[in-house]
């Protein structure tokens, strides 16, 4: 079965990056939030990383949180070294390329400073979005660090 153009988009970057050992899967069920995305692929909602797009006034960031998480702001904004704000739905989508509900770890036309969730590390296999609120791609924590080249820090809420 092909993929949809944004699945076969984050495709297409996992090969270019040479992680074409991952396959991306577009499902019948919606994988829109880290609930219904842990319920389609039968994972514990931790598993789940949300790929949120965070702005201020030197650019773009994106962090990877855990889906059991809530992304402390002011953390956020002490890694980033400035005041930041939720990007817009047309901010999410010029800076990664994709619409919120889909958003992937990579493949974004403009890279992002990234910075990955410490809890994500605990798991051995995680699952991202992949360009659409039906798609998904597993990989390892490991693979997210590489794939992204972000920095593991602690972002969850207290």
């Amino acid at each position: 079965m092909s993929l949809s153009p944004s699945a076969a988009k984050v495709q297409r970057a996992l090969e270019d990056r040479g992680f074409g050992h991952l396959s991306v899967l577009e499902l019948p069920a919606s994988t829109r939030t880290a609930f219904e995305a842990a319920r389609a692929v039968g994972a514990e909602v931790g598993q789940i990383v949300k790929s949120l797009v965070f702005v201020g006034e030197g650019g773009g960031y994106l962090f990877l949180v855990s889906g059991k998480n809530r992304l402390d702001l002011a953390k956020a904004a002490a890694l980033a070294g400035e005041p930041l704000r939720r990007a817009t739905p047309e901010e999410v989508r010029t800076l990664t390329g994709f619409a919120i509900g889909g958003v992937p770890p990579l493949g974004h036309p403009t890279p992002l400073p990234a910075f990955l969730d410490r809890d994500l590390m605990a798991y051995p296999r995680l699952w991202a979005a992949a360009g659409t609120p039906r798609a998904l791609f597993a990989l390892s924590p490991g693979e997210l660090q590489a794939l992204t080249g972000a920095r593991v820090v602690d972002l969850k809420e207290a």
